[in-house]
């Protein structure tokens, strides 16, 4: 009989390591799979484990490929099965091609003549996953804000970012979840950001990796209404519950999708942009409706000038206080500030347009 062995952390089984049991077990007649105990797992990878041992022993011996399970619970780092590979004396030790112990796995099998095996990496049957992002991903919220933003949008690009400006936003509601949407997609509300939450990822490297800024995950995850300092990562300098904008936000769909990174590229006026980041900042600071408001012109002047198309200025007799297109412009929603309630709500009875609120999660 040729007994093959095969070791791991295996702390959440996934279908990446049933298929590599099945592949290992391929290579003979008897399959011995070793997870490292919980207190291996905390001493080499400082992870509680996410089962009592004897529940991981349990749930990966029902595996059919698999004919005995043994826990490691040897501390020396790479290769805390030694005891129970000696004492069974496999003939193949099987690992995949990035196994980081190779060293230490060969001078083992050489001490009981076994092979040291590294099964080629084959199409995976289902999508890859690791540990970490199943953990991420049970850890991830049901629901999240999107997100308006009032001033210093584009200074959250690490090449455009400037030492002393600031990019002022605020978490909305209502939220979305994975099931719930609504509001239009590709919409400058940092819905990419909220989606990489929602499923437990890194919203900030996910946006930075897209060459657009980390303005939305940051948000997004922070909640409330929220002053950052300008840099190549967020830095948080204020957060505020923004109750002086309850009951005076609505947001305007203009009809067109909206790219972010389409027209981060296109030329514009990074002073202007730190000008109404400051003004923004210091409205935030003050809770003042009508500062956010001049933060607010001054942004859209500065998107009119780099060619959006004009926003209704004037609707169902209401004149705001101030609007802007969101993120990046050239389509999606517009913010727009009300002077009062009633003028937020009279304008939201007209087509395109919906009342938002601000969102602040409790506890944070």
């Amino acid at each position: 009989m040729i007994k093959v062995f095969v070791s791991g952390c295996y702390d959440i089984v996934h279908a990446g390591h049933v298929q590599f049991f099945r592949e290992a077990r391929a290579l003979g007649d008897h399959l011995t799979v070793c997870f490292a105990s919980a207190e291996v797992l905390w001493k080499h990878k400082r992870r509680k484990s996410s089962l009592p041992d004897e529940h991981k022993r349990a749930l990966i011996a029902a595996l059919r490929t698999v004919d005995e399970v043994v826990v490691g619970e040897g501390l020396e780092e790479g290769i805390d099965f030694r005891e129970h590979f000696l004492r069974i004396r496999p003939q193949i030790l099987a690992v995949t091609e990035d196994d980081k112990y190779a060293d230490l796995k060969r001078a083992l099998c050489a001490e009981v003549g076994a092979k040291y095996v590294v099964l080629p990496k084959t199409p995976p049957e289902f999508k890859p996953i690791s540990t970490t992002e199943i953990v991420r991903y049970i850890r991830a919220p049901q629901e999240a804000p999107l997100r308006v933003d009032f001033g210093g949008g584009w200074l959250d690009v690490p090449r455009f970012a400037r030492a002393g400006a600031y990019v002022v936003n605020c978490a909305i509601s209502p939220t979305v979840s994975l099931r719930e949407w609504p509001y239009e997609r590709n919409a400058g509300l940092g819905g990419s950001g909220a989606w990489a939450l929602l499923n437990g990822k890194d919203g900030v490297n996910s946006e930075l990796d897209l060459g657009v800024g980390w303005q939305d995950p940051a948000v997004i995850s922070e909640t409330g209404l929220c002053v950052w300092r300008s840099g190549p990562r967020p830095d948080l300098e204020f957060k505020g519950d923004g109750a002086f904008l309850r009951g005076r936000m609505a947001l305007f769909w203009t009809g067109a999708s909206h790219d972010t990174p389409s027209v981060v590229k296109n030329s514009r006026d990074l002073d202007a942009i730190a000008r109404a980041g400051q003004a923004a900042r210091d409205a935030a600071w003050a809770s003042s409706l009508e500062g956010l408001a001049g933060a607010v012109r001054l942004s859209y002047a500065e998107q009119r000038a780099e060619g959006m198309d004009p926003l209704p200025e004037s609707v169902a007799g209401v004149k705001p206080l101030a609007m802007k297109y969101c993120g990046g412009g050239f389509g999606g929603y517009a913010l727009y500030l009300c002077a009062s309630a009633a003028d937020r709500d009279r304008l939201c009875t007209q087509p395109g347009f919906r009342a938002i609120e601000p969102y602040v999660l409790s506890g944070r």
